[in-house]
């Protein structure tokens, strides 16, 4: 009977080159013995093997099916062309090769530990989840299930249990950078930033050159407030990995929050000089554009959003819709529909009016809870909650794509002030409870919490000097977050009770108080851009560099003609902000006493 295999001499050669990393050796030799020796299983699995560690896949894939035809039962095998499969996309037919070896040898730790990771890729989380604790019965010490099922915790949402997961996978491996740098992206999912970034600070000692690690823990510190910080952790990264185009992206980002602006045109210029069609870049390039207050290069590249892959704020306008800015609009149907938050529809629903100056029938699609206020705009745009049939519309945009559409330049903002009104019943019904005999100063200090409103609110003890100016009586407007600052105040602030914007419409008694009121002070919210809406005379307390659309050094908006702009002259110096503002509150009142 002829042998099947070569001598044990020759196939622990091949072995040897195997294991030392010669793997275009191994590969070529057994290649040259399976000519020999084609029912070798033992040739067919070192050349599978071989094949995929020199990325060859398809190659992979066909010697290990040649190593099943010898040895149909034979799990390690099944497992390891599951690998090949897995690693080129084939997803499906890795999880049956997993199961194929697992129904052979049912305590297979590592097979379930691999399915588990094609499962997490295919988005079948919960069955990722459930394959590592499988292997994790077999194999309770098995830090790479710890650290794979923390991975599908974290991408299906659940962080808390993959942090836990992945200090399960630490204690086991202590070294493990790859579980920290995870774990630092978790906390910084979850908002614990500081955690984070002693996470990232671990898996960096473990791994000094690992570049992702850099780059994550300088979003990190960007988003603690630590723009100093972030710029060494990004410029660490790009040492490691120069062509780091996300990296000298985000690091523009932290230099314009510190205010160094020319080096982050050059930060954005050389990530765009990498990556040429890098949507994030362009678009965090168009932000500092707009604070600058070149508003045609600004709004020209915040299109750019719509491009954007892994937070892309708003879907683009399908392709057969788009305007160009030069059609005739003349009887055309124009849906915009909403994007972003309630001060951007605010802010710019303004453009709605310029469409139907130029003919078009408007349908504006937002959430229902704005439409008694929108209401109020001189336009007659419909307004819905839900788009109408693709076949009943000849345009649509985004809201915030309609400045660029339009030629926005600041000449050519739409300035109406007052362009959104207050509900009559709501002035007298709120006039009436309010005192009459006073400076009546309507106040809101705090944002939600997401990264968008990092440094822009303050604490309401901010307003205790405000408090103590004689016939001043402050009035707070704020809803939400913060609103648990006023049981620990000892000052004077009129609440407006449970009831005050309780029903099913947004603003309405906000802005029915706004109408009593002599003044607006505000951080940089919605409330700001509705008291502006309403051409009240607002005051906005903003950070050091603010949102884009208030521009830099002016003490007016180009958007809202009755605003003033009080602004940070360092970063964090909300005192020096509400000190001058308290001493324009008097200079005010004493113009207002000899008039």
């Amino acid at each position: 009977m002829k042998n099947q295999d070569p001598s044990q001499e020759h196939l622990q050669s091949i072995i040897n080159l195997y294991n030392a990393g010669k793997l275009q050796q191994a590969l070529s030799e057994a290649t040259q013995m399976i000519e020999r020796f084609p029912n070798s299983f033992i040739l067919y699995n070192i050349s599978g093997a071989s094949n995929a560690a020199l990325k060859r896949f398809d190659a992979a894939i066909e010697s290990y099916k040649q190593a099943l035809r010898i040895k149909p039962d034979y799990a390690e095998v099944h497992n390891n062309m599951g690998n090949a499969l897995s690693i080129k996309g084939d997803l499906a037919e890795a999880i049956e090769s997993y199961k194929k070896a697992l129904r052979i040898k049912p305590n297979f730790a590592r097979a379930y530990n691999n399915m588990a990771n094609a499962m997490k890729d295919k988005g079948d989380l919960a069955e990722a989840i459930e394959s590592c604790k499988q292997a994790l019965k077999i194999k309770p010490d098995y830090a790479d299930a710890y650290y794979n099922m923390a991975n599908a915790m974290k991408d299906k949402g659940d962080l808390a249990e993959a942090i836990d997961s992945y200090k399960q996978a630490l204690k086991i491996k202590p070294n493990y950078a790859s579980a920290y740098y995870n774990m630092a992206n978790a906390m910084k999912d979850k908002g614990d930033l500081a955690e984070a970034i002693e996470s990232y600070k671990q898996a960096l000692k473990i791994k000094p050159n690992y570049a992702s690690a850099y780059y994550n823990m300088g979003n990190a510190l960007n988003e603690k407030g630590s723009p100093e910080a972030a710029i060494d952790s990004y410029k660490q990264a790009i040492k490691i990995q120069p062509n780091y185009a996300d990296a000298y992206s985000n690091m523009g980002i932290a230099l314009t929050d510190k205010g160094d602006v020319e080096a982050a045109i050059d930060s954005y210029k050389q990530a765009l000089k990498i990556k040429p069609n890098f949507a994030d870049a362009y678009y965090n390039f168009s932000l500092l554009y707009l604070l600058l207050g070149d508003l045609d290069k600004g709004f020209k590249y915040y299109e750019w959003r719509l491009k954007m892959i892994k937070e892309r704020p708003v879907t683009p306008a399908r392709t057969n819709l788009i305007w160009d800015g030069e059609k005739s609009l003349n009887g055309k149907h124009f849906v915009v529909y909403e994007e972003q938050g309630l001060g951007d529809i605010i802010q710019f629903c303004r453009y709605l009016p310029v469409l139907e100056q130029k003919g078009a029938n408007v349908t504006f699609k937002v959430k229902s809870n704005l439409h008694a206020l929108l209401r109020t705009l001189d336009s007659k745009t419909s307004l819905n909650t839900s788009l109408p049939e693709e076949n009943k519309i000849d345009f649509e945009s985004p809201l915030m794509s309609l400045p660029y559409l339009l030629k926005t330049s600041w000449k050519l903002i739409p300035i109406t002030s007052p362009y959104l009104y207050a509900d009559q019943s709501k002035v007298t019904t709120w006039g009436e409870k309010l005192s009459k005999d006073c400076f009546k100063v309507g106040i809101c200090w705090q944002g939600g919490k997401t990264k968008i409103d990092v440094g822009r609110s303050f604490s309401l003890s901010l307003f205790e000097g405000i408090s103590k100016i004689p016939n001043v009586q402050l009035i707070s407007l704020h809803k939400g977050e913060g609103e648990g600052q006023i049981t620990n105040i000892d000052f004077d602030l009129t609440t407006l009770g449970s009831g005050f914007d309780a029903g099913q419409d947004a603003f309405l008694d906000t802005a029915g108080v706004m109408m009593n009121c002599d003044l607006i002070i505000t951080s940089d919210t919605s409330v700001a851009h509705l008291a502006g809406a309403l051409g009240r005379p607002t005051w906005v307390a903003l950070q050091y560099v603010p949102a884009s659309f208030w521009m830099l050094d002016r003490s007016d908006s180009l958007w809202y003609p009755t605003m003033t702009l009080f602004r940070q002259k360092s970063r964090g110096d909300w005192v020096g902000v509400f000190d001058t503002i308290e001493q324009n509150l008097i200079s005010l009142l004493e113009q207002k006493k000899g008039q």
